[in-house]
């Protein structure tokens, strides 16, 4: 009667460990499933969707590449022709026959490098400035200084001409730099990244003797990378492409930066589209293949400069 009760006692536990076993197992089956086959019918969508919207991307790009190895005809012909007849690589050769293509690929690298660099110091020195120091007017200087970014650029073109000319730097590198080494919205994004530092790393450096330029120097610059490479990403972008202050400042062929080299071969009457899409994939690549290698640093740059808040 006693191994009776016993056994009256323990079937509701011997039940629910069967029960726990059974669903263990049928957990480890769905995870099985999930591991080992296919997408779910969301994920299927989800990636077709996806694939999609990169190909729509894309397809400018591809079509560009096509097109600089198609003839005139083909690339005016209705309907369109996405496929060449014949691959032209002398359309590339073409290139440096109607331009200087070397000597306005030095200016843009020159020119870009001195924008980087300037742009680079001069706004993590501002925004250090106005994140971490206190001063008369700190607020309605940075605001003034933000009023900057909603002037549109021609607004101040022909000061700038005049400025430049008085001073003997057209058709200069120095003349197509200088005015574009300042930037609002690069020391907007080191401000935002220097105010999220905390606080007592400055403090303990100035325990440690320290003045302020050996704290930004030493402390904060060396933190601050991510938002540099952003910045310096960036300010790539917008120097290497840049087409209006080097048109206006510069008059010879061989002074003039890519970006104005290839809008040069728009001509008045007729347009040759295969060359000029050549030079603008040669023109293309060093950037597209800096921004393929520093892609994770802009995304962790922004993400780390505050500008969600």
């Amino acid at each position: 009667m006693t191994e009776a009760r016993t056994r009256r006692s323990g079937a509701p536990d011997d039940a629910g460990a069967a029960d726990g076993a059974r669903r263990a197992r049928e957990l480890r089956r769905a995870k099985r499933r999930g591991a080992g086959g296919g997408p779910s019918t969301s994920n299927a969508w989800a990636h077709v969707v996806l694939s999609i919207g990169g190909f729509i991307m894309v397809f400018p790009f591809l079509w560009q590449v096509v097109m600089s190895l198609s003839s005139t005809a083909e690339v005016t012909s209705v309907p369109p022709t996405f496929w060449p007849e014949e691959l032209r690589f002398d359309n590339y050769v073409e290139v440096f026959r109607q331009v200087p293509f070397l000597d306005q690929f030095w200016v843009s690298v020159r020119v870009t490098v001195l924008t980087v660099v300037g742009q680079v110091v001069l706004c993590s020195m501002a925004g250090y400035a106005f994140a971490r120091m206190r001063f008369a007017a700190s607020a309605t200087i940075f605001a003034v200084m933000l009023s900057i970014l909603m002037i549109p650029n021609q607004a101040y073109l022909i000061p700038q001409y005049q400025i430049v000319q008085g001073l003997g730097w057209l058709d200069t590198v120095p003349g197509i730099v200088i005015p574009t080494i300042f930037s609002a919205f690069g020391t907007f994004l080191m401000r935002q990244f220097f105010v999220n530092l905390p606080g007592e790393l400055e403090e303990a450096a100035r325990l440690d003797g320290a003045n302020s330029f050996q704290i930004f120097w030493r402390v904060m610059l060396p933190l601050a990378r991510p938002s540099i490479s952003a910045l310096a990403i960036v300010t790539t972008l917008a120097a290497w492409n840049n087409l209006l202050w080097p048109l206006v400042v510069t008059s010879r062929e061989e002074h003039r930066t890519l970006s104005v080299g290839i809008a040069s071969l728009n001509g008045q009457y007729v347009i040759d589209y295969p060359v000029m899409m050549a030079a603008s994939l040669m023109a293309m690549a060093p950037i597209l293949i800096l921004f393929i290698v520093m892609q994770r640093r802009v995304i962790e740059g922004l993400a780390h400069s505050g500008l969600k808040g």
